[in-house]
């Protein structure tokens, strides 16, 4: 799991730190997996095998806007908070695991960098398409939505049912979708894409909502269900 780099508060310290929110972990570990946390490093931009390597799966998770110029675009007002190094870090592993067919999961911020690896780009501020500001009503806070699934996805194996409630905060999304990628989700009321996978790799899905924050979400067990089923097919 790639962490984001973000100015931490503890005790007396004010500092830059590595992080990602503790519920990502504790979702891989109650499915039984083991969560590694990685920070951005230049090193793994032009050599992710040795991060690919010794992992088992790839979870892509939530964070900042990713830099515009990553899918050639200009920064929207709204875009704010970029960090190049994390994307760049992140753009090199996802490619690469598409190449090797590594499974992975994209969550909300990793599913549009899903969308950016396979030659996407992103709606830089929802709320001027949807008219609305639902996904993301009040920082810092999860919006609860509807979302309803492709019944023969992927996206709806891994949820276990075609519809479902979800928490959200976004508010960036999907574009022209990148090459190989489907939508298989979209939003209950206002039809914005939630979910896209990759049909020809065996598990390559984004969901832009946030199943760590769902205890009963079976989103990210699915994804440690597949890493485990590889990881005996290889060791056989």
């Amino acid at each position: 799991m790639p962490a984001s780099v973000e100015r931490g508060k503890w005790g007396a310290w004010d500092e830059v730190a590595d992080l990602l929110p503790h519920t990502y972990a504790v979702a891989v570990q109650r499915a039984g997996g083991v969560a590694v946390i990685v920070p951005p490093d230049p090193y793994g931009v032009e050599n992710p095998d040795a991060f690919l390597d010794g992992a088992d799966a790839l979870l892509l998770a939530g964070g900042a806007d990713i830099d515009p110029s990553a899918y050639g675009a200009e920064p929207h007002p709204e875009t704010k908070a970029t960090y190049k190094l994390r994307d760049d870090f992140e753009v090199a592993l996802a490619r690469r695991a598409m190449e090797r067919d590594i499974p992975m999961l994209g969550i909300c911020r990793g599913m549009q960098l899903l969308n950016v690896a396979a030659g996407g780009d992103l709606v830089q501020h929802l709320p001027e398409v949807l008219g609305h500001d639902q996904h993301r009503t009040t920082p810092g806070t999860f919006a609860d939505h509807e979302v309803r699934l492709r019944p023969d996805s992927l996206a709806a194996r891994a949820v276990g049912t075609d519809r479902s409630d979800v928490k959200s905060h976004h508010h960036q999304g999907p574009g022209q979708l990148g090459g190989g990628i489907e939508p298989t989700g979209w939003g209950q009321d206002d039809a914005n894409v939630e979910a896209i996978e990759m049909p020809t790799l065996r598990f390559a899905l984004g969901v832009l909502w946030h199943p760590e924050e769902d205890e009963a979400s079976r989103v990210i067990a699915a994804l440690v269900a597949e890493a485990r089923d590889r990881m005996k097919a290889l060791a056989e």
